[in-house]
């Protein structure tokens, strides 16, 4: 009905026009309107009988004029078969309905207009509508035609460019099986897309919405073209369930007020022969319109009409007119037809006054219309403008359509507009709020992947399309700070990701500053240091007069505080944000100040020991050591240190640096020392004058006791030496600020020891001991004075030359022997001339005459087509598509009578054509739908394989669909990833160049661009191809492109010496004879391609040789090949040719018999084998057509007349075809028309100086759809010599790194960033790198994970050695000390000891001593649970032996006072009690520890990347400080009862070195706490063995090794009346 309309409104609107005054006036217009029936073959039998006139129904009628235009067709395939036909005859095509893109190319179709939009502008409508939804993952249904295959094409590249992916292609067709139609349901039910766009014809999705509805498929949104999306016959209630919301573009409608009256007058009794009427009439009334004047008898059997029928209230949707659309469109085309006529013949527009014609209206010519209509530009009526483009297309303008239920039926409800603007741009517009989804209001999502969030990064997934993709989270230190990011970038060094890694943020800077705690704590011990030190000089000031002071050498110790004070202000200069100038104030100064300060002490430990030597009669030492003397110690040593400091500070200082490596979150602010060597060496000296300060007092050890300054100098200083020895492991393992903190420590500890070893006591006396500063207390028994110091009928004929020879049967053959179409330009006032051709191609020739001898070879045959002839008419193509359908319409018409006596020739049987696949196209277009059969030889293009455009074609060449195979596996085997594309400019190069594109991408391999060619190209064009090779980065370039389009390019590429590029070459010009030379090699040799395989034809070569123009001179063709083989024309018939020849005529007596010519060499042949083998095709398909029989047979007689032969029976057999021919080979056609695959690797190689193609590789099809491909690599010449050229975009990631996408680049182009710390790829092209488990880590490589380095503190490496050794020797020296105690336990030394408590104290420093070694070796349970008890406990043991000890001593010295019995109370019991006591305890708080959380083997990963510490991790801290605590307890306790017991006698008062080892003890376990807690890894065990041993030994010398002296050293001292003294 609605076609029906389509075609009312044609006669409307041209009635409309003849009534017009002003639109070609006193000229009426009429019309012939035929049925297609929606089929491209009926359709262009349409057009023919359009074209060839109208017919004559009376013999006395006159002759009709011939259509001036024709309105045609709905359907795009339809449009294309009109248009490609009637377009080489110029005739005008205006269609109303056919949207194909492929339209608008007017070298293919110069004469066809539309009034619709083209689907270029359709799909970018439809992108546009997609990409304002957001929609990126989406399904498209087509129809298998060229609208809905060219409409979903178009929109799929309109929609890549905004990132969207088409998830399936369903394909369905009106006359396609139900089958077919659920395996697209299926598609759908199983997508997870909820968009779906339909590209199909209302005809062709009608099925497949029946299906939907039928299965309630209720999920999916869809979006309609403009070919169903308002057929009435769609939009049901019923549909709706299925498709309701349904949104998409449909033209612009418009209301024809003036129709209805038009439509509503149709009566089938108004003209009982127009055609289509009754068949309306009875779709509308229901009742069947009587034959004119007769009742059928099966008329009688349906309701016949009443003639009283009438539509004029008729309600049908027929006539709406308030919404046309593709009834407008017709209704424009027409009178943008009459407008063109009425300019053509007027000379004038439309609504000018126009006197008289200027034009007959005899002489019009289609191609005058066709030039007018492009000038077309009026407003109609209703107020549009129509004109048309350049591509004879009108503007674009779409209405937005959405389905809704509006009081029980569908409406089609506009809510936006779409149109194209001025600047080439367009404009949508969409009233949002008002649409109706499927979902209801809410826009429906459709998404493969969601989008990735902030702080991750997209993954793509293998195998699938980029849309669907993982997100990954950003690695710590990268951010993406946008939804969608591919790649996550790097956060800059001074910056950090946060938690969500979508920004980055300052990392936190870290140094240690006045305002946190620790800072806060450090200088209020550095001020109150300073402080103590200038309080004490002030003492010493004020008090200068006094014995003690003049005694303590009182410049010297004025020097020593002032270096003190200092030396407690340089804390004050590590705090705080490091500059240039406190990094050098600081590591100086502390050197300085330190150097002075030691080197002070040193000068009062000289005056002592100078003191000590003047107590030997006649030593006169003592007056060497002035103040002058002093002073030049104290200089100098400090002298030495401040030119170590210059050095430093010239050549490499210290400086403010960011570290890193401590932590990804903070910015440590340190000083980098500049030169380590130099710091070493500041503290190396101060270490060598403590050193030599310590051994020197120990000289001193002979002074009197009363004021012994050497014992406070040799305290202070193993203090000192104790703090800087655990000062340096506790330095170089501290990580950040905490470095700073224990240097300060460090400071302020040996700072403290030496105010406090040296100037404690002094002020004790002078303040709270007055009574004790007098001459006589101070000398004792001798005076010794003590001075110290920092992508029908035909209307004519052609005139083409002819190679003819009559047979039975004929064989036609179209081959571009001239390689050239010389264009001329009509002036349509008398008949176009034939077309001229260029470019004799010898090639071409050849393949003439190698059909002419397959033919005289046939007719010898007995066996094959006995007692028949073959004959054959061959014309030249002149590789035009236009000139070989000129050829084809030439052959399929019949041979054209040359005399009046001539008989009737018969028509062509086959016809063998052509070698250009564009040229193929267009005949197997042309003859198709006349079921002629076509083999062509040459033609490659895989989409001649297509049985529903091209059901008569085959072909003896294999289709470019293996040939993309082939090449493409080419392209795999070398490993080719980054490549250049060159195509011709026709359906030959576009459509191989696709086909490969597609199978390269399945592998990987970008295509960098596609150049375009073409022979009849301008030079500017191929200029600016060679322009794009020059700079492109590729090295290997595939040409897909015919020898006569590639050789123009081929010059230019020679001519430019651009000779770094690997040429890769299709079988269309790869063997080709006219490019093969030196010249050309020079930049295309090496080059390698695929060509059919090579035939040796023997017999062939005395056929050729025996051409000549004088054996039939009026043989096209073979004049021409004479002049460029011979090199002279011959003479025309009656030509006197011995006078012309000084004008290059022949003789007459030249011959080819000896001629070496390239023309003649039969032993690689290749497409001239195929002709060969297309004849003998189509002689077998002949020979069983007609004997019924295959070849061989026995055939006693014909089973059919020749003359009965029709087209479609020859192409039948040529299917059935399968013989094996002379030379072996089997010919057969698959269903598609295709032989087998089968091609030969040619190499270009340059041999003797001729280039030549050699052979060196095979690819074939298989049995299993597979295909087999052999090369001999070794033997192949590159373009790079041997090697063989390599072509990526980026080199491919090596193992250890990952590919990153360059955005906007192909996937081929890839940055490779080096994994991060800690992962890995261990295979080259890794896309991510995989995160180490915990207990490995990556190699440098990043290849691979390795188990990261066990740490822990060994017995096999240097440290774990020493430690052993000293361990084992203090348990020695303990053992040792035991055994001569025991030894002399009747002595008096050993008597006044306590010997007991000392064998105790003896057995818990040997225990003490074997501790360490459980922190060495692989930590385990036990020695975890062992190592911390034992610890405890043997201290616990040893510091309460020591406690006894000192009540033993407090106890005596209370027993001095008269009447005092407290020393009797302490005997031995109690002295065990208190040891058993104290030690119980400490034994009860490991136990309790080891019961509730013991410690455990533990594996540390924070410390380092690259290692697991090993080390027992403590269960419970608290239970561990407790222990430790506990210990610090009782030797406070000890130090404070020690105090206590100072009045003792001197001689030997054992309170003094139990005060002095508990000293060493505190100040070894107060250093311990912030260097156990800053140390990581083995450090932590290292450092709190250095405690154990420093203290131990420290406990074992202090108290025993006086005792060993006196004992073994000087037995004389060891009496009683020496141990008693005054007592």
């Amino acid at each position: 009905m609605r076609a029906f309309r389509w075609t009312q409104v044609m006669i409307f609107a041209i009635e409309e026009i003849n009534r017009d005054a002003t639109l070609l006036p006193n000229i009426s217009l009429g019309y012939k309107i035929l049925n297609s029936c929606s089929s491209p073959p009926n359709t262009l039998r349409a057009a023919l009988t359009l074209a060839s006139g109208t017919e004559e129904k009376e013999s006395t009628s006159s002759c009709p004029p011939a259509i001036s235009a024709l309105i045609a067709e709905s359907g795009s395939s339809q449009s294309i078969a009109v248009a490609g036909t009637l377009g080489s005859f110029q005739v005008p095509v205006v269609s109303y309905f056919s949207t194909c893109a492929c339209l608008s190319d007017k070298s293919k179709y110069p004469t066809f207009f539309r009034t619709i939009p083209s689907d270029y502008y359709q799909a970018k409508a439809l992108a546009a509508l997609v990409k304002h939804f957001g929609w990126q993952w989406i399904g498209a249904i087509q129809s298998d035609s060229d609208y809905g295959r060219q409409g979903v094409l178009a929109f799929t590249e309109e929609v890549k460019k905004l990132g969207v992916c088409i998830a399936f292609v369903g394909t369905v067709y009106r006359t396609y099986k139900l089958e077919k139609y659920l395996d697209v349901v299926k598609m759908i039910k199983q997508s997870t897309v909820k968009v779906i766009l339909a590209f199909i014809p209302e005809t062709d999705i009608y099925l497949l919405m029946k299906e939907v509805v039928k299965q309630n498929i209720t999920g999916i949104q869809w979006i309609g073209s403009e070919a169903w999306i308002t057929a009435a016959r769609l939009s049901t209630p019923e549909t709706y369930r299925s498709f309701g919301g349904t949104i998409g573009t449909v033209v612009q409608k418009m209301a024809m007020p003036k129709l209805k009256p038009f439509l509503t007058n149709i009566s089938h009794y108004s003209d009982l022969g127009t055609a289509f009427v009754g068949d309306f009439w009875e779709v509308l009334t229901g009742c069947k319109p009587p034959l004119l004047g007769k009742v059928s008898r099966n008329q009688t059997k349906k309701k016949l009409c009443k003639a009283s029928e009438l539509l004029l209230n008729t309600k049908d949707a027929f006539f709406d007119i308030s919404e046309l659309r593709v009834s407008y469109n017709v209704y424009k085309a027409v009178y943008a037809v009459a407008h063109a006529l009425h300019h053509l013949v007027f000379c004038e527009p439309a609504g000018v006054k126009a006197v008289r014609p200027c034009l007959n209206l005899s002489e019009i010519q289609p191609k005058q219309i066709s030039d007018h209509l492009h000038k077309v530009n009026f407003k109609n009526d209703y107020g549009d403008t129509v004109f048309f483009d350049e591509k004879g297309d009108p503007p674009a303008s779409y209405d937005i359509i959405n389905w809704q239920l509006i009081d029980g039926q569908v409406q089609h409800v506009i809510l936006g507009h779409f149109s194209s603007t001025a600047i080439k741009d367009y404009e949508l517009s969409i009233k949002e709020e008002n649409i109706v989804w499927r979902t209801g209001t809410v826009v429906p999502k459709s998404v493969c992947s969601n989008m990735c969030p902030v702080g991750t990064r997209k993954a793509p997934i293998k195998g699938k399309p980029i849309c669907c993709f993982d997100c990954f989270p950003c690695a710590d230190g990268t951010i993406a700070n946008s939804t969608g990011s591919t790649d996550c970038t790097p956060c800059p060094q001074e910056y950090r990701s946060n938690e969500k890694r979508d920004k980055c943020i300052l990392k936190t800077i870290e140094f240690l500053s006045y305002h946190e705690p620790m800072g806060i704590a450090i200088t209020v011990v550095s001020l109150l240091g300073a402080l103590l030190s200038l309080s004490t000089m002030f003492v010493f000031i004020r008090y200068k007069e006094t014995p003690v002071i003049k005694a303590s050498n009182s410049e010297l110790s004025c020097f020593l505080l002032f270096s003190l004070f200092t030396c407690f202000l340089c804390p004050l200069t590590f705090i705080g944000r490091p500059t240039v100038w406190t990094c050098m104030l600081r590591h100086t100064a502390f050197g300085v100040t330190f150097a002075l300060c030691i080197s002070c002490v040193l000068g009062k430990t000289v005056v002592v020991v100078t003191a000590f030597k003047a107590t030997i009669p006649g030593n006169k030492v003592a007056g060497k050591f002035g103040p002058a003397q002093q002073r030049i110690i104290v200089g100098s040593c400090t002298f030495i240190q401040i030119v170590i400091c210059v050095l430093w500070l010239t050549l490499n200082p210290p400086f403010p640096d960011m570290v890193f490596r401590y932590s990804s979150s903070k910015i440590i602010l340190e000083c980098n020392t500049g030169s380590e060597a130099a710091f070493y060496a500041v503290l190396g000296y101060i270490g060598l004058l403590a050193i030599v300060c310590l051994v020197l007092a120990f000289l001193a050890r002979k002074l009197p006791d009363n004021f012994n300054e050497a014992k406070f100098i040799t305290f202070s200083m193993l203090i000192f030496c104790a703090v800087w020895i655990t000062f340096i492991p506790a330095y170089v393992s501290s990580p950040g600020k905490f470095t700073v903190a224990v240097e300060i420590f460090a400071i302020l500890s040996s700072a403290f020891g030496l105010l406090l070893s040296i100037f404690a006591p002094k002020c004790y006396i002078i303040l709270i001991k007055p009574e004790r500063n007098t001459k006589k207390h101070v000398m004792g028994k001798n005076f010794i004075c003590l001075n110290t110091a920092f992508g029908c009928e035909a209307f004519g004929r052609f005139n083409m030359p002819s190679l003819f020879k009559q047979g039975d049967l004929m064989i036609g053959g179209i081959f571009p022997v001239f390689n050239k179409d010389i264009s001329s330009t009509s002036s349509f006032k008398r008949e176009p001339p034939g077309a001229h051709c260029a470019g004799f191609d010898l090639r071409a020739f050849r393949w003439t005459q190698v059909m002419i001898f397959a033919i005289e070879e046939i007719n010898k045959d007995a066996t094959l087509l006995p007692n028949i002839s073959l004959g054959h008419r061959i014309l030249n193509s002149c590789a035009s598509p236009t000139n070989t359908i000129r050829a084809a319409l030439t052959l399929a018409s019949g041979i054209e009578e040359t005399e009046s006596t001539s008989v009737c020739f018969p028509p062509i049987s086959a016809l063998i054509a052509e070698s250009g696949s564009s040229q193929s196209i267009a005949v197997a277009g042309t003859l198709g739908p006349f079921q002629v059969p076509v083999v062509s030889y040459f033609s490659t293009c895989a989409c001649l394989s297509d049985k529903t455009k091209y059901p008569t074609f085959f072909r003896t060449i294999p289709s470019d669909y293996y040939q993309a195979k082939a090449l493409a596996a080419l392209v795999k085997h070398f490993g080719w990833q980054w490549i250049g594309a060159i195509q011709s400019d026709n359906d030959y190069g576009r459509q191989g160049i696709l086909a490969f594109t597609e199978e390269v991408k399945k592998l990987g391999v970008c295509v960098a661009f596609v150049g375009t060619v073409l022979r009849t190209y301008k030079m500017e064009k191929i200029l600016d191809v060679v322009e794009m090779i020059k700079q492109t980065t590729v090295k290997v370039i595939l040409a897909f492109v015919p020898e006569g389009d590639l050789y123009p390019l081929m010059k230019e590429v020679v001519k430019q010496n651009i000779t770094d590029i690997q040429w890769i070459g299709s079988e269309a010009w790869i063997t080709a004879a006219r490019p093969s030379t030196t010249e050309i090699y020079s930049s295309f040799g090496g080059a390698i391609g695929f060509v059919v395989q090579k035939m040796a034809m023997p017999k062939l070569k005395p056929f050729l040789t025996n051409i000549s123009p004088y054996t039939d001179p009026g043989a096209a063709f073979v004049g021409d090949f004479w002049e460029v083989l011979v090199g002279c024309r011959p003479p025309l018939p009656g030509q006197l040719s011995h006078i012309l020849t000084k004008d290059g005529i022949c003789t007459g007596n030249e011959s080819l018999m000896n001629s070496q010519h390239v023309f003649f060499n039969v032993k690689e042949l290749r497409v001239s084998y195929n002709v060969y083998t297309a004849v003998y095709a189509i002689a077998h398909a002949l020979h069983h057509l007609v004997f019924c029989e295959p070849v061989g047979g026995e055939a006693v007689k014909p089973c059919l007349n020749i003359s009965e032969i029709e087209p479609q029976q020859v192409t039948d057999h040529l299917h059935k075809v399968n013989f094996k021919n002379d030379y072996g080979d089997t010919v057969f056609f698959d269903k598609k028309g295709d032989p087998p695959a089968s091609y030969d690797i040619i190499n270009w190689q340059l041999i003797d100086g001729q280039v030549q193609h050699v052979t060196l590789g095979h690819f074939s099809s298989t049995a299993n759809k597979d295909y087999e491909l052999s090369i001999k690599e070794e033997n192949i010449v590159w373009r790079t010599g041997r090697v063989v050229p390599k072509s990526v975009c980026s080199n491919i990631c090596p193992v250890g790194t990952r590919k990153a996408p360059i955005k906007g680049k192909p996937i081929c182009c890839f940055d490779c960033f080096p994994c991060a710390d800690g992962t890995i790829a261990n295979t080259t092209g890794s896309t991510d790198c995989t995160t180490c488990p915990q207990e490995y880590w990556s190699n440098k490589k990043r290849d691979k994970c390795i188990l990261k380095t066990i740490e822990f503190l060994s017995y096999h490496e240097p440290m774990g050695i020493a430690i052993t050794v000293v361990s084992l020797l203090g348990a020695l020296l303990s053992l040792s000390t035991m055994f001569v105690f025991i030894r002399y336990k009747e002595t008096p030394v050993i008597k006044a000891s306590n010997s007991e408590l000392s064998c105790f104290l003896l057995f818990s420093l040997f225990m003490c001593f074997l501790c360490p070694l459980t922190f060495i070796g692989r930590p385990t349970v036990w020695t975890c649970m062992l190592r911390h008890t034992a610890f405890g406990v043997t201290f616990a043991l040893c510091i309460s032996c020591v406690l006894g000890k000192t009540v033993v001593v407090v106890t005596a010295f209370k027993a001095t006072i008269p009447g005092n019995k407290l020393a009797g109370k302490f005997g031995p019991a109690q002295q065990r009690i208190i040891v058993g006591s104290c030690t119980f305890i400490q034994i009860v708080i490991c136990v309790l520890w080891l019961t509730l959380n013991p410690p455990f083997p533990d594996m540390v990963f924070r410390n380092s990347n690259t290692k697991i510490v090993l080390e027992c991790n403590t269960g419970s801290e608290a239970a561990f400080y407790a222990v430790l605590g506990y210990i610090g307890l009782l030797a406070i306790v000890c130090l404070v009862l020690a105090f206590l017991a100072r009045k003792l006698p001197d001689n030997f008062n054992e309170a003094k070195f139990i005060t002095f080892s508990m000293l060493i003890f505190c100040a070894v376990w107060i250093t311990f706490i912030p260097a156990y807690v800053s140390s990581p890894g083995k450090f932590t065990v290292a450092v709190e063995i250095f405690a154990i041993l420093s203290s131990a030994f420290g406990l074992l010398l202090s108290i025993f090794a006086p005792k060993c002296y006196i004992i073994l050293i000087k037995p004389e001292r060891n009496t009683k009346k020496h141990i008693m003294g005054k007592i």
